[in-house]
């Protein structure tokens, strides 16, 4: 196999070099959001976390260190940019940072305890396929947390009451408004991820007071703190929703190995060679290499 043979997979959105922890998060007013989004983790992530634990969609690592309950956390993002802020951040000691998508990670099943994809799937076009890839990598009974954007939240009701908006909100498929930027029904979510082979646990609405305004006038603290008491309604009207899943089945448990990479192309073994790692598969021997610490999953070398 060579590049020219690559597999289709579906588009993915690419942050590469976009800025995003300064143009959208650094003193961009969303002190607020950040709050609700760590209570919300903190309430669903196992307290004595685990071997290992796969952040998917880590970005620049802003909610890396609510993972501080497991052995070796692994950032994998599509932005290399993303990942090495992270990295000067966050440095080496506990974390492994690969860049790759979310349709072909290249880890073995059963490599991790927890996963976690948060702001992340309203990106994803083929939500089936990457739900179904991240059952693959969790040991059965892990724990995956997932948030998404909620298309039945009381604006988007609101403006539809209005006729403000062409599309309807209690409707269960998702709802495409930018090109890659989706808002899924909860219902549609919670069937999805069951038929990727998780139990739903709990689910928690979160960020309830994502208004301009609001923010302005009211402070994250106070705002916080009422959103953790929202959140423990089960009222599914908010902007955001979080979910606590446990992956059922019976595959395999690779947790107590050290963490080995596969192929993404046709999931065989990698091997040691130099800088890189070459697939031992005949016919593939694709050799993906490792950068600024970096491991890049995105093109072959």
């Amino acid at each position: 196999m060579n590049a020219s043979a690559q597999p289709d997979f579906p588009p993915v959105c690419d942050y590469e070099g976009s800025g995003y922890s300064q143009d959208f998060w650094q003193n961009q007013g969303r002190d607020y959001e950040d709050r609700v989004e760590r209570i919300a983790l903190r309430r669903l992530l196992p307290p004595r976390g685990g071997r290992r634990i796969l952040e998917i969609g880590a970005g620049f690592g802003r909610l890396t260190n609510e993972l501080a309950g497991f052995e070796q956390v692994v950032l994998l993002d599509y932005s290399r940019s993303m990942l090495a802020e992270a990295r000067a951040r966050l440095g080496d000691e506990r974390y492994t940072y690969v860049a790759a998508d979310i349709y072909r990670m290249p880890f073995r099943p059963g490599s991790f305890d927890a996963a976690t994809l948060i702001r992340v799937i309203h990106h994803i076009a083929e939500v089936p396929v990457a739900l179904n890839n991240i059952h693959r990598v969790l040991t059965p009974g892990g724990t995956f947390v997932l948030e998404y954007a909620n298309k039945r939240n009381l604006k988007a009701l609101l403006r539809y009451g209005l006729r403000r908006q062409d599309w309807n909100p209690a409707a269960l498929e998702p709802v495409e408004f930018v090109k890659l930027n989706f808002d899924f029904h909860p219902t549609y979510m919670q069937v999805a991820v069951r038929n990727a082979g998780f139990q739903v646990d709990k689910r928690l609405p979160v960020s309830y007071f994502r208004v301009g305004a609001l923010k302005r006038l009211v402070p994250a603290g106070t705002l916080a703190a009422l959103d953790s008491l929202l959140q423990q309604t089960g009222l599914l009207y908010s902007p955001s929703v979080f979910t606590l899943n446990t992956a059922l089945g019976n595959g395999p448990d690779v947790t107590g190995e050290p963490l080995v990479f596969c192929c993404p192309w046709c999931g065989d073994d990698l091997a040691p060679d130099g800088e890189a790692l070459t697939c031992v598969k005949a016919g593939c021997g694709l050799r993906w290499g490792k950068r600024d610490g970096i491991y890049d999953f995105k093109e072959p070398v």
